[in-house]
């Protein structure tokens, strides 16, 4: 049976109005579609987890994220065990820190967000979103105020560490929270395409390839075509239409056409602007990049699941004399994963 925090959690001090903001366009930054503020919130969590979320919660947008200026707001914690409950709140789904370029020509620099949501979602969320995130970025234009100098941090990154020690150098805290379910690898690029078919109807076509619980029938290809193509309107490519789709599958599929009904409707990505496609004009790739929450090192999302690189999660989930009982954590992540797939449209 899980553990379970009976202890209320400590009362969340209000924010102050002098908390530090960062720079437009930095600093926190919220998820969309996020449940409304419940007592319940974060109950799941243990103590110190659950007063730093809900802290955090109430931040305003844009409001400064670093290890040093929680601490000094939470005067309960230290930097260390504000660094380990961002780490805990990271593999239960409710942060990612990532980087992304600001600026033009010589002036471009890394700008540092925190992406924040009250509602715990899986990394195949976190990555639709962030990928959703990153066409955002490519396709809006370059920022016409000049990036701040390079010597005043926007937002503090968190410090170099050795992979298997906490920022004073001591073990980390392990938490008992759930880790989330990885997406699959994108399926391989087409080589050739017969003629007379679109591309959305060879994507769906080729799903059964590379998975035989999505194999459909011709018939179910060109039912399912105009809601693939709405995908391809949007800016999408065939291997994010793909990779969003075979991701997370259950053990067995009953009903292909259906699952994929379903998911084509609830995952379609928002309308983004057309970008400018004037031969003359320069673009800047505006890649998102997600940050290790503990080392800080980035790669793309899809290859830190929870939020955390290979070395930090091996740490975090290798057991130690004082690390929680493993069957106590796995019930923790099979019920937390049963209150994603209640949250889940139909």
């Amino acid at each position: 049976m899980a553990t379970q925090h009976h202890s209320p959690a400590l009362p969340v001090p209000a924010v102050s109005a002098a908390y530090p903001m960062a720079k437009p366009g930095y600093g926190k930054r919220s998820t969309p579609g996020q449940q409304p503020r419940m007592r319940a919130d974060f109950a799941l969590l243990p103590t110190r987890e659950r007063y730093v979320a809900g802290f955090v919660d109430h931040l305003p947008e844009g409001a400064a994220m670093s290890v040093k200026q929680l601490a000094k707001q939470l005067p309960l914690y230290g930097q260390q065990a504000i660094s380990t409950a961002l780490n805990a709140l990271s593999v239960a789904g409710h942060l990612r820190r990532v980087r992304c370029t600001v600026g033009t020509g010589d002036e471009t620099r890394w700008a540092f967000r925190t992406f924040w949501s009250r509602t715990a979602r899986d990394n195949e969320w976190w990555n639709t979103y962030l990928a959703t995130e990153t066409a955002a970025q490519t396709a809006a234009p370059a920022p016409d105020s000049a990036p701040p100098p390079p010597w005043v941090p926007d937002e503090e990154p968190p410090p170099a560490q050795p992979e298997d020690t906490s920022p004073d150098g001591q073990a980390p805290e392990l938490t008992a929270v759930p880790h989330q379910r990885t997406p699959l690898q994108a399926p391989a690029a087409e080589p050739t395409q017969p003629t007379g078919l679109s591309p959305a109807y060879l994507a769906l076509a080729c799903l059964g390839r590379d998975d035989h619980r999505l194999a459909l029938s011709a018939d179910d290809c060109t039912t399912l075509e105009p809601l693939a193509a709405h995908w391809l309107d949007r800016g999408v490519t065939v291997e994010y239409l793909t990779n969003t789709l075979k991701a997370g599958l259950p053990a067995q599929v009953d009903s292909p056409a259906g699952l994929l009904r379903r998911r084509l409707i609830a995952k379609l990505p928002p309308r983004l602007p057309a970008p400018n496609t004037s031969p003359n004009t320069p673009t800047l790739s505006r890649r998102i990049l997600v940050e290790c929450t503990d080392c800080g090192r980035p790669g793309p999302p899809e290859t830190l699941p929870d939020g955390l690189c290979r070395p930090c999660r091996s740490a975090h989930s290798e057991g130690d004399p004082t690390s929680p009982d493993p069957t106590e954590i796995a019930a923790v992540k099979a019920h937390m994963a049963n209150l994603r797939d209640l949250l889940k449209p139909v």
